[in-house]
């Protein structure tokens, strides 16, 4: 692993200026690394796509399907026995096993946070990346991170950022964009 300095900038010919000029001063091809970031929730890591296995704000869900389910199972079955008067004994399951599937619905949602609530101590509530694209610069020895910084601050680019990756053959094929970038300059 190397470091390496990255920055965002808004336009293909920004990104094409910048790995020329990137060039001329004396940084190998092979070590700039050149592509789009996806927003937030949209870099399909996952076989159904998107960034997490779970959503947002959706962390307590589980203990409130599982309250709602036992509460909502043992109203139907309540309702299902007054029922067997009229349907038979296949009311009391019945009620129980839709009283159980609504119970778990409104549990689930009751636990899930509203737009807004405060999620911090979660990986939710981090700084995330924004999209655009992003020129990278694995620092092997040849120039300074001032240089680098220096060419792409000239070029417009914000969120200039330092990260520790390996970039081989154009590619920083260890690039999360999940995590939090580490800036060094940030956008004015």
């Amino acid at each position: 692993m190397t470091s390496i300095i990255a920055g965002r900038l808004q336009r293909q010919d920004q990104v094409e200026l910048a790995i020329t000029e990137l060039l001329a001063a004396g940084f190998p091809r092979d070590g700039i690394s050149a592509f789009y970031v996806n927003p937030a929730g949209q870099h399909d890591l996952y076989p159904v796509g998107g960034d997490r296995d779970e959503s947002p704000g959706t962390s307590e869900a589980d203990e409130g399907l599982l309250r709602g389910a036992a509460t909502g199972g043992a109203i139907g079955a309540a309702v299902g026995v007054a029922g067997i008067a009229v349907m038979g004994p296949v009311s009391s399951v019945l009620g129980a096993a839709v009283g159980a599937h609504i119970g778990t619905l409104v549990g689930s949602l009751s636990q899930m946070k509203e737009g807004g609530e405060d999620e911090s101590g979660t990986d939710h509530a981090l700084p995330q990346r924004e999209s655009g694209m992003v020129v990278a610069v694995a620092m092997n020895g040849q120039g300074s991170e001032a240089q680098v910084i220096a060419i792409l601050e000239a070029l417009g680019a914000d969120q200039i950022e330092r990260a520790d990756g390996t970039i081989a053959a154009g590619d920083w094929g260890d690039f999360d964009p999940r995590d939090t970038p580490n800036l060094i300059r940030h956008p004015e």
